[in-house]
């Protein structure tokens, strides 16, 4: 076994690389490595391909606080995205540190040296390392495997079947009839990009989305880009977007028929008064309780008003040669079906976790600052926001490591375990009404009912918790 790590970060996608550069900032002299199990950086956006993959949250937030965004676009492609995460990496030194094509299988915490075992596995060689802390960056879907539900029939259509997650490469969709079957972020990004080039592309959805339209480019933030220095530029237009992300998620909380109304009186106006806005963009849900779907400057409901796409709020029956039948009975042929289905959900990249050897089952813990876990030492889970940019919360969570291990650092200590008080009542994980999250809360961590057990998923809340509040705390045990 090698020389033991001061630390292992799990994944070498856009948490991952950020907190690389964190911990280095912050330890120079440390040892570290990030074991990434795919053979190049970039996470998300290494893995999604499929055509106008692009950002839902805006740069400023979605990027780097310590290495900005400086790019003109307000939500950015796919292909930039893992760019700036690789330049990153190549600007602070980081891609020595990485360890590709290695999967971390499991994790044993040893309390007689206060060590983590890692057992890891490069193609068909396994073996171990050791360290003191963990910062798992893994994501929190199963890069392997989408969420596919198999219809009735499926095997009998002729066409292709391609799920977003695994696009193939160069695969020509030009002069094709296609269906898409979703309506989230993903189903919005493709329908426009695949309308550009195919003979028509129909958006099948069994509910609608919430779908907002935003300029591409930030014209105010470009202003104040012009006129003030980069780094004063870049802070202000960085708390602006943070602003609006925050005002709009608590109009949609407090107001959510207002909010809803106005969304609707926006893809009216575009679409026109005799579209039917009220069957294809009336979810059964209020505003915010899932993930709102980003559209830059109306490209969705411009492929529908120019007759490129369409939708039908409809459910499959089942598929046929040629296409599929609706429950209403109308059948859509296509010569490619695309399911954007959505994801499978898995928590801390699906590491066995055992603490002496026992098992934890992480559905069994409490959730300390929706970060660290009850029972469970030196180990820390990047979880990103649900109703904001996935990287504020990412980096706040670095940046709280960072105080952690300065403090065990200066006061001699070697090992730090959150433990949750006795009969507490458990929450779910996160208070969030999206699918992919409600088909696994069973099997994520609990919110407990009081701090330092929430997981609040507020912006301003933690600022406080993670970057003001004292590190030792009562629910922290150091050794």
């Amino acid at each position: 076994m090698s020389t033991p790590y001061d630390m292992i970060i799990i994944g070498a996608g856009l948490s991952g690389i950020g907190a690389a550069c964190r911990y280095k900032m912050a330890f120079p002299d440390k040892v570290f490595a990030i074991l990434e199990m795919r053979s190049d950086l970039g996470g998300t956006w290494d893995l999604f391909q499929y055509p106008g993959v692009r950002s839902d949250s805006d740069m400023l937030t979605l990027g780097y606080d310590f290495n900005p965004w400086d790019g003109d676009e307000f939500l950015a492609s796919g292909k930039n995205i893992k760019d700036y995460i690789a330049k990153t990496a190549t600007d602070f030194d980081i891609k020595k540190h990485i360890q590709f094509s290695t999967k971390v299988v499991s994790a044993n915490f040893d309390t007689n040296d206060n060590f983590w075992t890692l057992t890891i596995q490069r193609g068909a060689d396994v073996s171990q390392v050791k360290t003191r802390f963990i910062l798992s960056c893994a994501g929190y879907y199963n890069y392997e495997q989408g969420h596919s539900p198999v219809f009735k029939n499926q095997g009998c259509f002729k066409g292709d079947i391609i799920h977003p997650q695994f696009w193939p490469e160069g695969y020509d969709h030009s002069n094709k009839n296609i269906v898409v079957v979703g309506s989230g972020a993903t189903a919005v990004t493709l329908v426009p990009e695949l309308a550009k080039t195919a003979c028509h592309v129909t958006m099948l959805q069994r509910s609608p989305s919430y779908v907002l339209s935003l300029p591409s480019i930030d014209y105010v933030g470009n202003v104040v880009r012009f006129i003030l220095p980069k780094k004063w530029a870049h802070r202000l237009n960085r708390r602006k977007n943070i602003a609006l992300s925050r005002f709009m998620y608590q109009q949609a909380k407090n107001n959510p028929s207002r909010v809803k109304r106005t969304l609707r009186r926006k893809i009216q106006k575009v679409l026109g008064k005799d579209y039917p806005v009220d069957v294809h963009f009336n979810p059964r849900y209020n505003p915010w309780e899932q993930r709102l779907c980003i559209v830059p400057d109306n490209d969705l409901f411009s492929a529908i008003k120019e007759g490129k796409a369409s939708i039908i709020t409809d459910e499959v029956d089942h598929f046929t040669n040629m296409g599929v039948v609706l429950k209403s009975g109308q059948g859509l042929g296509a010569d490619l079906i695309v399911t954007a289905t959505g994801l499978n959900v898995v928590f801390a990249g699906n590491i066995a976790v055992t603490v002496e050897g026992h098992k934890v089952d992480l559905k069994n813990t409490f959730g300390y600052k929706g970060m660290m876990f009850s029972d469970i030492p030196n180990f820390i889970s990047v979880f990103g926001y649900t109703n904001a940019s996935w990287t504020l919360r990412a980096d706040l969570i670095s940046r709280y490591m960072v105080r952690l291990l300065d403090y065990m650092e200066i006061e001699s200590l070697e090992c730090v375990t959150p433990s949750a008080p006795e009969h507490m009542a458990a929450r779910p994980w996160v208070d969030f009404e999206a699918g992919y999250l409600k088909r696994v809360m069973d099997d994520l961590p609990k919110q407990g009912d009081h701090a330092p057990w929430l997981n609040p998923q507020d912006y301003k809340y933690d600022l406080k918790s993670l970057l003001e509040a004292p590190i030792d705390d009562e629910a922290l045990t150091f050794v």
